[in-house]
């Protein structure tokens, strides 16, 4: 006996827990060049593989939604601020944006001019990539928060200037 009102796999007298979805999107301008977005996407994916039992055990699914943001269009439907971007249940795993001059993005949109994407702050270090444990934390943070998810900020969107030149080069 396991200690619990049934044997596993029982279907009789233990109702089954709820699960709770916890829904994290990344989107990106790119996964064939810009290095940042590739890498982003391998520590993501290392991140989720890391603590998804966990997470599962805990009443938690993962839905995972890659989003390839390929024009303003869709970066104004998804109020896109800075490639690359993760989101856990709408809200950005770092809020305060920083950038700098990614040169595989301006190969990649041949506009001249330069294309900035996203730098991550973790333990006071700038990174180009994200660390895998940076999303960890950030992922276990957002999935037991005691505020309630809001989902991204409500204030007006308008499409950042750097977002505006990697499309009008495209």
């Amino acid at each position: 006996m396991n200690g619990s009102c049934c044997v596993e796999d029982a279907e009789c007298c233990c109702p089954k827990p709820k699960h709770r979805r916890i829904e994290i999107d990344f989107l990106y301008l790119d996964l064939t060049v810009c290095t940042r977005c590739i890498g982003t996407d391998a520590n993501l994916e290392a991140a989720i593989r890391e603590v998804s039992d966990v997470l599962k055990m805990a009443g938690f699914d993962v839905v995972v939604n890659k989003i390839n943001v390929t024009s303003k269009e869709l970066a104004v439907k998804h109020k896109f601020l800075s490639s690359p971007t993760i989101r856990v249940d709408g809200r950005d795993i770092q809020p305060n944006i920083r950038e700098s001059a990614c040169e595989s993005c301006v190969d990649l949109c041949a506009c001249g001019e330069s294309v900035d994407c996203r730098v991550w702050m973790h333990d006071g270090t700038e990174y180009t990539v994200p660390p895998k444990e940076f999303i960890v934390n950030a992922i276990l943070r957002e999935v037991y928060s005691d505020t309630p998810t809001s989902g991204q900020d409500t204030h007006e969107y308008r499409l950042p200037h750097n977002l505006e030149v990697f499309f009008r080069g495209r």
